[in-house]
């Protein structure tokens, strides 16, 4: 029989030695799989200092086993090599944005599209209407993912359409996040599948071992409709966008109906989810007709997300203010983005271009707020002008540049939009739709240095301390 003191002994060199091998596990894979270097000392920091629980939450929060199953279903569709050929010089001297577009059709292997027409429609008071609208008024296929689908007064319309669509024998598909949507309960999932709508929760399981996907999650908010018709932009569905009822936490936001060529890029999108999530391939003329110019636009669809080699919509960020010559405007309501960005903007400032960053007084984040600070204070000494919105909670993403080019959706400017969501942005060329973009967020309070230096000490350690969450929020 082993004594008391040699078990204990014995207990403990093999917890050392499996402490010693989780923790030589993470590094190994942090070395061979992470790109960035702060993140990669953070997570093996984590992993040496924590034993168990730091290899639990890497193996959680830290691993990306996402992989597609199936490749892209418009690289089936489209030519292999959609990228256009090189800008010339004189073409890029006749148009700044020549280099960006080149730059978007390398990066996302999709090319922008000619004759689309766009709408706004602000809040869930315009825009739930008119999503309501086109789900009554399909014919042969709606489509519609959201991060986050709630039962009540507004999402009870949106069930009910969805409902009656299907029962005119139109194919619906509904894809609502896993986390977002309601980890413990989904209303709305329950609902949909009760009346026969195929319904999808996109990487949930109640049990943890089964769910490695924590931290990744798919954030985007579109709608097609017929093939023909698609909504995208920042708005979630629920009651607390609905500003004219008076919510308990009203939320402002903006959302965009869009016609034309790059429809059927949405509706990619949107296929490739639901493969991925389901393994049913969507591919016929019910989502995929022929589609003819409804604009004068010129668009693109922009996916991003884990399963991607390059962050798509953070390279097309860095890109876009690489070749801005007069303005950068840049609205979002969490902003707390990569250093490389951060750095970006503030060396636009410092060579003569007018950066604004508009961004909610009070987000729903406290520690996000917190934590902006940090890189709100280096790019007002680099001349940027941040732009704070007061009353109710502004959820709009959207970004400018000299008054021509746009970028609406899903992503907000932090790590967690640029790499580890699933994100769907759209670029949008045009002086009139940029110029609207910018008159529709001019109403805001300035941030300045004073305002930083007024905060006392313990609260810049408490903003310093809340930044280096920054991998993990």
């Amino acid at each position: 029989m082993v004594p008391d003191a040699d078990l204990a002994w014995l207990v403990g060199e093999a917890a050392a030695i499996a402490h010693i091998a989780i923790a030589s596990g993470v590094t190994v894979h942090v070395l061979l799989n992470k790109r960035n270097v702060g993140t990669s000392v953070s997570w093996m920091g984590i992993a040496w200092l924590s034993p168990f629980i730091g290899g639990l939450l890497y193996f959680a929060l830290g691993v990306n086993r996402v992989k597609r199953r199936a490749k892209r279903l418009w690289r089936a569709r489209m030519p292999q090599d959609v990228t256009p050929a090189p800008p010339t010089a004189e073409a890029a001297a006749a148009d700044p944005l020549t280099p960006l577009e080149y730059a978007i059709g390398r990066l996302t292997g999709m090319a922008s599209t000619v004759g689309n027409g766009a709408k706004v429609l602000r809040n869930g008071d315009e825009a739930y209407p008119s999503m309501i609208a086109a789900i009554d008024a399909a014919k042969k296929s709606v489509g519609l993912c959201s991060y986050i689908f709630r039962a009540d007064e507004a999402g009870q319309p949106f069930i009910d359409a969805l409902i009656r669509a299907q029962k005119r024998g139109a194919q619906v598909r509904v894809l609502i996040d896993g986390v977002g949507g309601g980890w413990f309960w989904s209303g709305t999932y329950v609902a949909l599948r009760r009346a026969g709508v195929p319904v999808d929760r996109f990487l949930h399981s109640y049990f943890p071992w089964r769910t490695p996907f924590l931290n990744l999650r798919n954030h985007r908010k579109v709608l097609v409709v017929d093939g023909e018709i698609g909504f995208v932009g920042g708005i979630n569905i629920g009651a607390e966008n609905l500003l004219t009822t008076n919510p308990r936490h009203p939320v402002r936001d903006v959302h965009f109906r869009l016609e034309g060529p790059v429809v059927e890029q949405l509706t990619e999108s949107f296929a490739d989810d639901w493969l991925f999530e389901t393994g049913e391939q969507l591919q016929d003329d019910h989502w995929f007709p022929a589609l003819q110019p409804h604009g004068a636009l010129a668009a693109r669809a922009i996916p991003s997300g884990p399963d991607e080699d390059l962050e798509q919509i953070e390279f097309v960020a860095l890109h876009a203010i690489s070749c801005a010559r007069h303005s950068i405007r840049i609205v979002t309501p969490y902003f707390l983005p990569p250093e490389v960005l951060t750095s970006a903007l503030g060396l636009a400032a410092m060579r003569g271009l007018a950066v604004d960053i508009v961004v909610p007084e009070h987000s729903n984040h406290r520690v996000l707020d917190w934590a902006r600070r940090i890189p709100l204070r280096l790019l007002l000494e680099a001349g940027c002008r941040i732009w704070l919105r007061p009353g109710e909670f502004d959820h709009s993403k959207l970004m400018t540049i000299d008054d021509a080019w746009s970028m609406i959706g899903s992503a907000n400017w932090d790590t967690r939009s640029f790499r580890l969501n699933f994100e769907l942005n759209v670029e949008i060329e045009g002086l009139p739709f940029a110029q609207m973009i910018n008159d529709m967020t001019r109403t805001s309070q300035s941030l300045t240095l004073a305002d930083l230096d007024a905060d006392s000490l313990l609260i810049r350690l408490r903003n310093a301390a809340a930044r280096l969450l920054q991998p993990y929020l």
